[in-house]
């Protein structure tokens, strides 16, 4: 989430009249992440994000406010997107398709803890059951074949060493299909900051703009690469057991499942090694925008490589 196009009060409040939010009392930026520009919005009737979308276009979007409004109406702790007068939770302001969410209670964990890290591990499990009845369909668009592609742009901006490694992580991940593992519905991006923890409970998870249908086992790995990641790339064995707990205490793993774990966690790891890159060496343009260490996923590999203990038992 960054800031990318500026909205002014004097755009917003025309605009919320579309809706029945009260009138508009702050409007600030946000920050945080790399794709959408996003804004708090305070009214009298409450808080809210609203999101203007950067790349995706209206008709391309869909599939993720419909996935959205399914898991909120199965229980899931999301942010539901409101709709405007006209029944539309698809808008426009200042000439990109938007979307309006109430805030969540909760914040923001830069520090998980072990029970944290099991109830989001419980969530998202009960998020990849709840969206096996959802019917929308979407490849994955960051995938094997564009982690490949990209990697091959970013090895010129890269020391040998490193692009040997990367090059090996590619080649590596080629050799595994994966075909005999469930699949589904899943965020593709269940960052902490894409988390709100209301003390150690799931306030709600948020940016489903990555969601996508594909391995389920790969949305595993993504979350905990990062909730349960230490400051040198290696992952604190506590957090791990914890979330993988709380993960199959609603969805057992299967054989294939547990079998394949060890190479998933390095496919979650090199999709985002791959995804900093491209935004670190080629950024997109933006008032307010923040790239994160690619050398960051680098380390974490390189950590997956060494160990023999994977959690799970």
């Amino acid at each position: 989430m960054s800031v990318f196009t500026t909205v002014s009060s004097d755009d917003l409040a025309p605009f919320l009249k579309r809706y029945s939010l009260g009138q508009l009392v702050d409007i600030k930026g946000i920050a945080a992440g790399v794709t959408n520009t996003n804004y708090f919005v305070t009214t009298t009737h409450g808080k809210y994000v609203l999101t203007l979308f950067e790349t995706l276009r209206a008709d391309e979007l869909p599939y993720y406010v419909n996935l959205m409004v399914h898991l909120g109406q199965h229980g899931i702790a999301i942010a539901a997107p409101i709709a405007n007068l006209s029944g539309e939770y698809i808008d426009e302001l200042n000439g990109k398709p938007t979307l309006l969410v109430p805030c969540l209670p909760g914040a923001v964990t830069d520090s998980p803890n072990a029970a944290q890290c099991a109830q989001v591990g419980e969530m998202l499990a009960q998020m990849h059951l709840a969206a096996a009845s959802y019917s929308g369909q979407m490849a994955n668009p960051r995938g094997p074949q564009w982690w490949s592609a990209t990697a091959h742009d970013m090895y010129p901006f890269m020391g040998e060493a490193e692009a040997a490694l990367l090059h090996a992580e590619v080649q590596l991940q080629s050799q595994h299909k994966f075909d005999q593992l469930p699949r589904g519905v899943i965020h593709a991006d269940l960052f902490r900051d894409n988390a709100l923890m209301n003390g150690d409970l799931v306030g709600g998870f948020i940016d489903f703009y990555y969601a996508c249908n594909d391995i389920l086992l790969y949305d595993l790995a993504i979350t905990l690469n990062d909730w349960c990641v230490l400051p040198d790339g290696d992952i604190d064995a506590e957090r791990a057991q914890a979330m993988l707990a709380g993960y199959q205490s609603v969805r057992p793993l299967t054989t294939d499942e547990v079998a394949d774990w060890p190479i998933m966690l390095r496919a979650a790891a090199l999709r985002f090694w791959v995804s900093r890159l491209l935004d670190f060496h080629k950024p997109a343009a933006g008032e307010m925008t923040f790239a994160k260490d690619p050398g960051h996923f680098q380390r974490v590999i390189e950590h997956h490589k060494q160990r023999s203990d994977f959690w799970l038992s």
